[in-house]
């Protein structure tokens, strides 16, 4: 459930500081990718402090040598999260943590079924939800990219700044 704190509350920060005049962060996708970064920067941290046991145990046994998986797979949630921040990679690293939700969700499920006596929260039907959940968010940035892209034409040259995350009003 903290993830998904993470990801509301710095997403309705970053809104709140573009509708308090940081221009930057008024358009919605930017606002989203704030939140995003915010939560997978919290998630990520987790793999090496806090929850990294309970993570390596939530990896099924099928798969090689879950601490370092873990590991990996934090470095990558650490990356993402940065490279959600910069307009020109963070379509890129929305599809990557996309991928990566979709590659560890096995993890979710086996801890789901073989663990007894878990909070709700931690059951089957709401991890897949709040799976679902942060798979929309990303995936929101991605097509969010794609369709400012069409809509630009094809001759339009990329743009670096955050006016090329601005919808349009």
């Amino acid at each position: 459930m903290a993830p998904l704190i993470f990801l509301l509350v710095g997403t309705a920060a970053a809104l709140a500081a573009g509708r308090a005049g940081v221009r930057a962060l008024r358009p919605w996708p930017v606002a989203v990718r704030c939140g995003l970064a915010l939560m997978f920067t919290a998630t990520g941290l987790a793999h090496f402090v806090g929850m990294r046991e309970e993570l390596v145990a939530m990896v099924p046994p099928a798969l090689p040598a879950p601490e370092l998986l873990v590991a990996l797979t934090g470095v990558l949630e650490l990356v993402g999260a940065a490279a959600l921040l910069w307009p020109r990679t963070a379509p890129w690293s929305a599809a990557g943590l996309a991928a990566m939700l979709v590659a560890m969700f096995p993890a979710n499920v086996y801890k789901a079924v073989t663990e007894a006596g878990l909070p709700w929260d931690d059951r089957l039907v709401p991890r897949t939800l709040l799976q679902a959940v942060f798979l929309a968010a990303v995936l929101s940035v991605v097509v969010h990219h794609v369709r400012t892209r069409r809509a630009a034409g094809p001759d339009a040259a990329p743009s670096a700044g955050p006016s090329a995350d601005a919808a349009p009003r």
